[in-house]
């Protein structure tokens, strides 16, 4: 997406559109890229919503809930970046799933400096937290910005080992709303001396669904991640192949193999990772060409865009109701990729474009980061 100044107006009419129920980070540039202004697409949410099967009106964003959210993040002394501003991350926009809008709580020129991500063990061996801080430290007076999600362990120590100020800290609430507590008092120094990031309006309780699309911006702020300490059932290794997945380098910092905590770190460099010991591996691994294997990241699978007669009332003629419900019958609440349930149904991707779209507004499947989408139970 191409920078450029929003007016106020198209800025509230943005966070409306963002704000409306079942409207995700795809769909919404879907919509923009259809209808060309975000005001025009408010205006087709409920149609849309009723061809994909919608069983009640949708609920769209008003005018107060946009002056309020913006209110909100004023008196935070904080600012709203939207896609096309020279001040959104361009790492991160060019993510097909980047938050269109982003409440910003500090130095925004950290989001602009080389960024490394670091992730791992909320329950951190003492080894481990300080394995994080120190490349952390050392990361940071080599000029890199280091992000994380603000948890326990791995994530703490390593905003702690930035010194609070070249760090980037990314809420899966408000970026008012510090979860856990107990990294408050960190919280308070990132905000002052370093950045908070949130796409979610101030106030809002991370909820479990809210922590993957963290991770997309953990890894997508990032030129690469690295992985200190994570069982192989952790979220750390989620946001890994997130991380290969948008592109970056995936690194991580071998452990003991009698350690559980070891054995998602190990198994990452056996499948391809850069093996971790300090800060200037991390610069050869970003310096590095990238290695065949898993982390080479598949090419994306564009959609391709939505036919020209597609709008508001023109959308129930295409696709099809039976093209919509074979699409639903072939879907679980497992995630799928995209191209895999579109030739499953054997739809055409102009037809797949348009069943995808109706269908998310009108809350019967979920986009999930990776290009996956799931049923949503009815």
């Amino acid at each position: 997406m191409k920078q450029r100044d929003l007016s106020d107006q198209e800025r509230r009419d943005w966070l409306r559109l963002y704000r409306s129920e079942n409207v995700g980070p795809v769909a919404f540039r879907r919509l923009l890229s259809r209808f060309g202004s975000a005001a025009a697409a408010i205006e087709a949410l409920p149609d849309l919503a009723r061809c994909g099967g919608a069983k009640r009106p949708v609920t769209v964003a008003g005018p107060g809930l946009a002056e309020r959210e913006l209110a909100a993040i004023g008196r935070l002394g904080g600012r709203l970046l939207a896609l096309p501003d020279a001040d959104y991350p361009e790492a991160l926009r060019a993510l097909s799933d980047a938050p269109p809008v982003l409440c910003v709580l500090g130095r925004v020129e950290l989001l602009h400096a080389p960024c490394v991500a670091m992730v791992g063990a909320r329950n951190a061996s003492t080894n481990g937290a300080r394995m994080a801080g120190r490349l952390a430290r050392e990361l940071a007076a080599m000029g890199y910005t280091v992000v994380s999600g603000l948890a326990r362990g791995i994530d703490a120590a390593a905003h702690a080992g930035a010194g609070g100020a070249a760090t980037v800290a990314v809420m899966a609430g408000g970026a008012d709303f510090v979860y856990p507590r107990d990294n408050q008092r960190l919280y308070e120094q990132i905000r002052e001396r370093g950045c908070v990031v949130s796409e979610m309006p101030p106030g809002t309780e991370p909820q479990a669904r809210h922590f993957p699309r963290r991770n997309r911006i953990v890894s997508g702020l990032a030129l690469g991640v690295v992985v200190v300490e994570a069982t192989t059932r952790s979220g750390s290794l989620i946001t890994a192949r997130l991380a290969a997945e948008q592109g970056r380098e995936v690194m991580a910092v071998p452990g003991f193999p009698a350690d559980p905590r070891a054995a998602g770190p190990n198994r990452l460099i056996k499948e391809g990772a850069a093996l971790i010991e300090s800060a200037e591996d991390v610069a050869a691994a970003l310096a590095r060409p990238r290695a065949p294997g898993l982390f080479e990241a598949p090419e994306a699978a564009e959609e391709p865009p939505l036919p020209s007669r597609f709008s508001g009332g023109e959308a129930a003629a295409e696709p099809t109701e039976k093209r919509r419900e074979r699409l639903l019958e072939s879907l679980t609440t497992a995630p799928l990729p995209v191209d895999v349930a579109l030739r499953q149904c054997q739809l055409s991707a102009a037809e797949g474009a348009v069943a995808l779209l109706e269908l998310e507004l009108a809350g019967r499947i979920e986009r999930l980061p990776g290009q996956m989408i799931a049923l949503i139970p009815q």
